[in-house]
């Protein structure tokens, strides 16, 4: 399978299936794992994205088939990201109140790539403790120069709003650009190049259980993100010796090996622990054709469940271009107070409850039990239009949902981007009580 972009490349589809791919006839072994004298002299290497105990149906692991195994990583030194955090953070800050931002990333002037302009604005949880998550944005114009990155603290959620992305993996490759997303799962190595002048976007960084399709319950078989649609990358290797680094995050801190050999080696695969991507305009979106607003678990794309069955550690939620047909009901989201915590952004359009102040690249969070909901303006049109059946076209928001509190990080609470105003777009809203 092949999708529109800037590199033709080509995938295999399907959530969570066993895939197999080589680059070379014969590399990938038949009837075992880890022969004795792979083809082409070829180093056989295990990825284990589970436990060995895990149930089999949750138990992820793949078999790479390499030049050179990735055991020598050189003498560590550590290296500073000042701007990209991780749980817990050194000083926190958060209150009951709502907050919105406008856009942090700004166009660069300078050359910057992608690690280097990684900015954390918040998060939750303890990435040793297998629970809670870290929102950080991007916003580069130069590729990672023989220099290789892979995270051992969680999985990086790719959402971009500007430009497209070319993510080299260990398994091959993955484009990405605005109205896509793009999973890459700890320990996996890999860089990221932009296609485009200037790429930037949001970025989820799971700490939790690796990312689910959600429970469709009475919806049945199909619907929401069907299985089908996310790719996966076919085999591509590189046989290059030179000067590489190997840039490691691990446990909030980062480290630099060098090496003399291309990391991206892997001549064959086999399994189920694979980075992979899903064009958002293939959500099969459920939704009401009678009366009132559903509530938003309708819009889950991925969910990281959590060890209590009853709250999510984090799910990943869209609002993309929909019909709009309830009867006798105000169309928007309701006024709500949730258990749930969401940082909300904008990848295109507007969203319905926050017609202004709410821009691409910005963002909102709403933390648990802190009221929401649309603003004056947003109110009173939908109270009083008249309600024929309306398409959505230009709207295409997201929401990171998370069960924990997310706080902010010293860089966004000291931020120009933050709206110390916000909490004004509902002051006007009138009082139509009439006893």
């Amino acid at each position: 399978m092949t999708t529109n972009t800037k590199i033709k490349l080509e995938y295999q589809s399907g959530f969570g299936n066993d895939f197999q791919s080589q680059a070379l006839p014969g590399a990938l072994p038949v009837g075992q794992n880890s022969p004795q004298k792979p083809k082409y002299g070829l180093y056989a290497e295990q990825l284990n994205g589970t436990s060995f105990l895990a149930q089999r149906q949750e138990n992820l692991r793949s078999w790479l088939y390499r030049i050179k195994p990735s055991v020598y990583t050189g003498k560590g030194c550590k290296v500073d990201y000042p701007n990209c955090k991780s749980r817990p953070f050194s000083t926190t800050f958060t209150m009951a109140v709502p907050y919105r931002f406008d856009p942090i990333i700004k166009l660069a002037e300078s050359t910057i790539d992608f690690l280097t302009s990684l900015k954390t604005v918040c998060g939750n949880g303890d990435l040793a403790s297998y629970r809670g998550s870290c929102v950080h944005l991007y916003g580069f114009n130069k590729a990672l120069e023989n220099e290789f990155f892979y995270n051992c603290d969680g999985d990086f959620l790719f959402v971009p709003y500007l430009g497209e992305v070319l993510i080299q993996t260990e398994f091959g490759h993955l484009t990405v650009g605005p109205g896509q997303i793009a999973n890459v799962p700890r320990g996996i190595r890999y860089n990221v190049v932009n296609l485009s002048p200037f790429c930037a976007g949001y970025i989820l960084e799971n700490y939790g259980r690796p990312f689910q399709l959600p429970y469709l319950g009475p919806i049945g078989s199909n619907g929401l993100a069907n299985p089908r649609d996310f790719l996966y990358p076919v085999a591509k290797f590189e046989d290059k010796s030179g000067e590489y680094k190997i840039i490691t995050k691990f446990s909030g801190h980062f480290t630099v090996c060098e090496i003399n050999y291309h990391p991206l080696n892997v001549v064959a695969f086999h399994g189920n622990y694979l980075p992979y991507k899903y064009d958002l305009s293939l959500f099969n979106v459920i939704n009401t054709v009678s009366f009132d607003h559903c509530d938003p678990s309708i819009f889950t794309v991925l969910t990281s469940p959590s060890e209590i069955s009853t709250y999510s550690n984090v799910d990943f939620v869209i609002f993309p271009p929909r019909w709009l047909v309830s009867e006798g009901s105000f169309r928007p989201p309701y006024y709500h107070k949730n258990y749930m915590s969401e940082y909300m952004g904008l990848i295109t359009g507007l969203y319905e409850a926050k017609e202004e102040g709410f821009v691409t690249g910005g963002a909102t969070i709403h933390n648990q039990f802190v009221p929401h909901g649309p603003d004056t303006n947003a109110f009173i049109k939908a109270s009083s239009e008249n309600l024929k059946p309306k398409y959505m076209a230009s709207t295409l928001a997201f929401m990171f949902e998370s069960s924990l509190p997310y706080y902010l990080t010293q860089l966004a609470a000291d931020s120009a981007s933050l709206q110390k105003d916000y909490y004004k777009c509902w002051a006007d809203l009138p009082k139509n009580f009439k006893p």
